[in-house]
């Protein structure tokens, strides 16, 4: 097969570690899949340092001008320490991290962020999980604007699902760009996947068919 890509190696651990599974599911929208994608099965410590690596790469690839990542709670928060770190041991890059508290400390240090403080013009790039409708981005940014004018250039997910919202023909990532101004950047995408299907990266021929349909109902245009 030759040598895998950083993403096609990315999907590839998606699907060993069980994240990345083909069968009939509903979805919170309500659609009905051939695929499903769960975070919740990354759980150890070589996971986490393999899944810092792939943000990584893609920070990397994609020449994402940044100081400081930010995790925002809780799933945010292990996804950008271990981004930092993997930045820091793959290209040498030295970056800050920081991530925000559900509720704000009144006692100690106090305040609503943990970490690196802001300052105004930093390069911040949100390192999130999955990106279903924008609600994340659409709280965090006022929070990240509330402590100090930062320069946000990204923000960073695993899989782009490509697929329409629900009020929307376009898809979450690229309501993000218009709503927001965030470019969002993913290691991998829908299509990416599939390829990775045709081309023998990962099993799950047997659901191809479903996925080019779904892709062809509900998928944005690109």
């Amino acid at each position: 097969m030759g040598k895998l890509t950083y993403k096609e190696e990315f999907i590839r651990f998606m699907a060993d570690s069980g994240v990345l599974t083909f069968g009939d599911f509903t979805l919170k929208s309500g659609r009905k899949a051939p695929y499903f994608i769960n975070a919740g099965n990354y759980k150890t410590g070589a996971q986490l340092a393999k899944l810092g690596g792939f943000y990584a790469e893609c920070i990397n690839e994609n020449n994402i001008e940044c100081e400081t990542l930010f995790g925002p709670a809780y799933k945010g928060i292990p996804l950008s320490v271990a981004a930092a770190v993997q930045l820091f041991e793959k290209f040498g890059k030295n970056v800050s991290y920081c991530f925000d508290r559900k509720e704000v400390k009144d006692h100690g240090e106090g305040g609503m962020f943990v970490g690196k403080s802001l300052q105004d013009g930093e390069k911040v790039v949100i390192i999130e999980d999955v990106m279903t409708s924008g609600k994340a981005l659409r709280e965090v940014l006022p929070k990240l604007k509330g402590a100090a004018n930062v320069d946000i250039t990204g923000m960073v997910i695993t899989v782009d699902r490509m697929e329409k919202a629900l009020d929307s023909e376009k898809s979450a990532v690229q309501n993000a760009l218009e709503e927001f101004g965030v470019r969002v950047y993913s290691i991998a995408t829908l299509d990416d996947i599939i390829a990775a299907i045709k081309k023998g990266v990962i099993g799950g021929a047997e659901y191809l068919d479903k996925m080019l349909e779904y892709r062809a109902q509900y998928g944005a245009k690109y």
